[in-house]
């Protein structure tokens, strides 16, 4: 499987890399970072590993791609996507930021050509777990927010993770439930920002890659579901896993736990 890595410069870029090439059945080809000249000094440990590029565009007319994983800025992820599946190769997008009207319109686009894809806003089996669990949840437990923590250097708030699991529990547990309580706030945003009737909490702390937990309530009950991730490489296998659908796969997915 032929595999352009774009954002290869980033710390998610640098483990697919890693990823890519520590993979039998891979064969990594080209390498793409739009800040070649500002990170230069870096991209000299790339010499030899695969032809870099700054561009897609320039990568794609020189080399042959089966799929492309990337890992890059929410400012660029819906043009890089769509650049990819105008010259047929598989997108593996690991970015964040999408708005759920470019996702359709990309859906479109990749299922005309029955081109296969995935747009996955965590790669972590786990994540895409717990997010098949809390939908599960949800029919039994309407109740529920859901608090979700990642590292200082993450801008946007709440993380499409996040948004993602709301989505699915509100498709499971038919009418939104109204906040327990009548909630009075000293501090405005103390009990969370509300997407489709479910509280969201953000935490933005060094020390975090990411975390999230879901937590319901019940009559004299609780229940926890709660996925945490210690080190980047727990996205690879879900990353490997993804290369293997979208070859086989005619349709572009949003979310790993579509294909669990």
């Amino acid at each position: 499987m032929k595999i352009m890595v774009t954002g290869f410069l980033g710390k998610m870029g640098r483990t697919t890399v890693d990823m890519v090439l520590a993979h039998e059945g891979f064969d990594l080809v080209t390498l793409v970072n739009s800040r070649l000249v500002r990170h230069a000094e870096e991209v000299k440990a790339f010499e030899g590993v695969a032809p870099v590029f700054q561009t897609i565009e320039e990568a794609l007319k020189e080399v042959e791609v089966d799929v492309a994983i990337d890992f890059t800025q929410p400012s660029v992820a819906y043009a890089h996507t769509k650049c990819y599946i105008e010259h047929n190769v598989h997108p593996v997008i690991g970015t964040t930021g999408f708005k759920l009207e470019e996702i359709e319109k990309l859906k479109a686009l990749a299922n005309a050509k029955e081109l296969g894809g995935i747009i996955a806003p965590n790669f972590a089996i786990g994540a895409a777990l717990m997010q098949n669990f809390a939908a599960q949840a949800a029919k039994y437990l309407p109740h529920v927010e859901i608090i979700e923590m990642h590292s200082d250097s993450k801008k946007d708030s709440p993380s499409e993770t996040a948004l993602k699991t709301a989505e699915g529990i509100a498709a499971h547990r038919g009418e939104a439930k109204k906040r327990v309580g009548q909630p009075i706030e000293r501090i405005s945003g103390t009990r969370g920002g509300e997407y489709l009737g479910i509280p969201i909490h953000s935490l933005r702390l060094p020390g975090y890659i990411s975390s999230q937990m879901v937590q319901f309530g019940g009559l004299g009950e609780v229940l926890t579901i709660r996925q945490e991730t210690y080190d980047r490489q727990s996205y690879m296998p879900g990353v490997k896993m993804a290369c293997d659908y979208v070859m086989k796969s005619k349709e572009l997915i949003y979310g790993l736990d579509q294909i669990l």
